[in-house]
């Protein structure tokens, strides 16, 4: 009969406490994993259904937003004029500036002077007065459940003025431009 050495104490201790050690890292790598994971998933929702993070393309919105630039968006319902709104048109999101709301009156001057509900509309976000392009039959009445948009530099928008684009359903609206991210010398809230 062959005998086998029966292993030390302290060589069991060691072996005991290297297999302890795999089980504590094993258990804190899959907790890790997870939280990481999860981390990531509610990044994402958050940032597609309740801050859409958005970046300008184009000149439409200068001087208040230019090409580069990285903006935030919030899922807004009570738009207000002078609020600027991120919407679908096809396969792209535009970004313009709400004018006026269902049930309204609009009516554009030559000179590009604003008119809402026969007011003049104060709009200290547009460096030059333009009338644009502009198809539609003045003045014009939005429809119900729809807003008027314009871009701020009105001399090369196309927006609600234009039937191409139109007015702008509540579906069709990703949200309230709330802030700008980058460039970073503009960091902060966009007016």
């Amino acid at each position: 009969m062959i005998f086998k050495k029966l292993p030390e104490s302290e060589e069991v201790e060691k072996e005991l406490k290297r297999e302890q050690y795999k089980t504590r890292y094993k258990r804190t790598l899959k907790s890790t994993v997870f939280a990481l994971i999860t981390a990531a998933a509610v990044a994402v929702l958050v940032a597609t259904l309740w801050l859409p993070v958005l970046k300008i393309f184009g000149s439409s919105m200068s001087p208040t937003l230019s090409e580069g630039e990285i903006v935030v968006s919030i899922k807004a319902k009570n738009l207000e004029p002078g609020d600027i709104v991120a919407f679908y048109y096809g396969n792209k999101v535009l970004v313009k500036r709400y004018i006026a709301g269902p049930g309204s009156w609009v009516d554009i001057r030559e000179d590009g002077v604003v008119l809402l509900n026969d007011s003049i509309l104060v709009e200290p976000y547009i460096s030059e007065r333009n009338f644009g392009i502009c198809d539609i039959e003045l003045p014009y009445q939005v429809p119900e459940e729809a807003y008027f948009l314009m871009g701020d530099h009105r001399e090369t928008s196309v927006d609600s003025r234009h039937s191409s684009v139109g007015c702008v359903s509540e579906e069709q609206i990703v949200g309230k431009i709330v802030f700008r991210v980058w460039p970073l010398e503009k960091f902060g809230f966009v007016k």
